[in-house]
């Protein structure tokens, strides 16, 4: 087991290190999605599925480029079929499913704390699969880019 840990641990590149990255990066969108979407709907009073696409779309960008450079140490250019189209594809899946989820609550509770449980539960089902396909898929390391570099 501990030779399994040590193996998972080593290195940049490692798995343990990748989840962790993620996991702070998710955090930081997390907190900015929330505070979005607390202040537009509970400050501005916006409609909670309004609040949730604007608070999701904003926090997304500094969401792929952390995970990009920071978590997956790509450098190089971005790849719009490879990376970018497939990255906001998975936003946008994880937008419609939140938005959804946070328009029930709107609908059923109308309060703030409703809506921003709504949001979490969405993005907290689907976590542990975006980090399989971001690994394994979009930021994988391909035979040709050598170093980690594209």
């Amino acid at each position: 087991m501990r030779s399994r840990l040590e193996a998972l641990s080593a290195g940049r590149g490692s798995l343990l290190g990748k989840a962790t990255r993620y996991s702070l990066v998710s955090g930081a969108s997390i907190l900015i999605t929330q505070v979005l979407l607390i202040g537009l709907k509970g400050g501005l009073e916006w409609p909670g599925a309004t609040a949730n696409v604007v608070a999701v779309s904003v926090a997304a960008v500094p969401a792929y480029v952390l995970n990009r450079y920071w978590v997956w140490s790509k450098r190089g250019r971005n790849h719009l079929w490879r990376e970018i189209a497939p990255f906001w594809g998975m936003a946008l899946l994880g937008l419609a499913f939140s938005t959804w989820l946070v328009a029930v609550a709107d609908r059923t509770w109308g309060t703030v704390p409703a809506v921003s449980l709504a949001n979490l539960l969405a993005f907290g089902l689907i976590w542990i699969g975006k980090f399989a396909v971001l690994d394994r898929v979009l930021f994988a390391s391909r035979p040709a880019e050598g170093n980690g570099g594209q």
